[in-house]
């Protein structure tokens, strides 16, 4: 007994894999049929079942919330954050005075006795002192942390870009390693079928033992790919783990259906919207605002500091009981840049050289990001057209190939070889259709980090 499962086509399918369907049932009762457009999948109704259970009870891990857990678990973006926060908390403090100094003193205490009635100098100070950089530096100190603390800002939106890159690309690569996965499977089980009918046409004296050995031998080829993609479907689900700040082992299951999007897009366009929005250039931007202010203070550096101070001096009554007056005094000192050809003259032009630095470091990104856009969205187009050329050409071509061969092989009026070659090609087209589904969405993804925002569906 046996059971044909026939889901909503999403392509035509030719009559004659139907023929072919009941055909291998009548070798192997007892399995279900999956006949879809493209695959035809059989497989145990034991291992069905186990498998249905076991999906039932795992966790499927969309896009949408695999970006999610990242941007909220993900330990180096946090990092980053956490480094803007220390760095937001930097201006107030810079343009702040420095904390004053209170003085206490005991000034010409004779040591021969320590009488502070003895000498009309002996005297007890109190005093505070005030050190007051020369006008401008304290503005020009805030706001080079300002602009330093808002481009950490721009650092974290930029990491935020980049994770959020790194989980779509891991994403859609399991979605493929699923989508390669599952027709290794139906291959397998494809081949099989061919197997047993090859055999049985064998005993019967209307096949040959080469149709035996050949369809074994692209069994084995399926095998040995199946085991190479396992481990690195694996190794991918450990990376994606590691973005989501969760254990390397957790097993990360991809929904079966994804949706995708294959917006037309338009150079120009990218490259202006990345400058203008992309928080890389707004980083730059703002590195280059506090390397100017840095010039402008170490130019003020050829300026004296001040440092002001009031002192109050009580002195004790003499030895006879005769009153003495206290003194006042108020002191300014002023730092001297006598060494300003070695010290002060070369901040400025070490200020100078890190503000070129810093005009070279935004050219240079600003280059590098025009050429990874510009190769991207070539890249993009070229893989988009082939993905909607194996979809309505090459597929349904192939389908049709194979369908013809399979009806003819049935009444051998066709080769076993060339119907082995075609199931492979066939199987291969398929594959190349998954990856290019892929690379698309992960074109997109590099695209989305570069402009700094998602792409839209127009």
């Amino acid at each position: 007994m046996f059971f044909v499962i026939c889901p909503s086509p999403l392509r035509r399918v030719n009559p004659a894999w139907v023929a072919v369907i009941f055909w291998l049932a009548l070798f192997s009762p007892g399995l279900v049929f999956h006949i879809s457009s493209s695959t035809v999948r059989v497989v145990l109704a034991e291992a069905l079942a186990e498998t249905r259970l076991t999906n039932r009870d795992e966790s499927i891990l969309t896009l949408n919330q695999a970006i999610e857990l990242a941007l909220t678990g993900n330990p180096g973006l946090a990092e980053i954050r956490a480094r803007a926060e220390a760095m937001a908390a930097v201006p107030s403090q810079e343009g702040t005075l420095p904390d004053p100094t209170l003085r206490f003193g005991a000034l010409y205490l004779p040591t021969s006795s320590f009488n502070l009635h003895q000498d009309d100098f002996t005297m007890m100070e109190v005093g505070v002192s005030q050190e007051i950089p020369f006008p401008g530096k304290l503005a020009l100190r805030e706001k080079i942390a300002e602009q330093e603390a808002l481009a950490a800002a721009d650092s974290v939106d930029e990491a935020r870009l980049r994770l959020v890159r790194e989980v779509k690309q891991s994403w859609w690569r399991l979605f493929y390693y699923d989508r390669a996965l599952n027709l290794l499977d139906e291959s397998e089980h494809f081949f099989q079928q061919l197997i047993d009918i090859a055999q049985a046409k064998y005993k019967v004296g209307k096949g040959s033992q080469q149709d035996v050995l050949l369809a074994q031998l692209e069994l084995s080829k399926l095998k040995d790919e199946k085991l190479n993609l396992v481990i690195m479907r694996h190794s991918q689900n450990a990376r994606i783990n590691a973005l989501l700040d969760r254990a390397a082992e957790t097993s990360v299951q991809i929904p079966a259906e994804a949706e995708f999007k294959l917006p037309v897009i338009v150079e120009p366009a990218l490259q202006d919207k990345a400058l203008h929005i992309r928080p890389l250039f707004a980083q730059h931007r703002k590195m280059l605002d506090a390397g100017l202010a840095k010039v402008d203070l170490a130019q003020k550096g050829f300026y004296p500091d001040f440092t002001v101070g009031a002192y109050y001096d009580a002195r004790q009554n003499t030895p006879s009981g005769q009153s003495r007056s206290d003194f006042a005094s108020v002191q300014l000192s002023i730092n001297v840049p006598i060494y300003a050809n070695r010290k002060q003259a070369k901040a400025v032009d070490q200020r100078q050289s890190e503000l070129l630095q810093a005009q070279y470091a935004l050219h240079d990104d600003h280059r590098k990001i025009q050429a990874e856009i510009a190769a991207k969205a070539v890249e993009y187009q070229q893989t988009k057209e082939k993905l909607l050329l194996l979809e309505h050409e090459i597929i349904p071509q192939a389908q049709q190939a194979v369908n013809s061969l399979l009806a003819g092989y049935q009444v051998s009026q066709t080769d076993f070889t060339d119907l082995l070659r075609t199931q492979l090609s066939f199987f291969q087209y398929q594959t190349q259709y998954w990856q290019a589904l892929t690379n698309t969405q992960q074109i997109l993804a590099e695209l989305s980090a570069e402009v700094g925002e998602e792409l839209s569906h127009d």
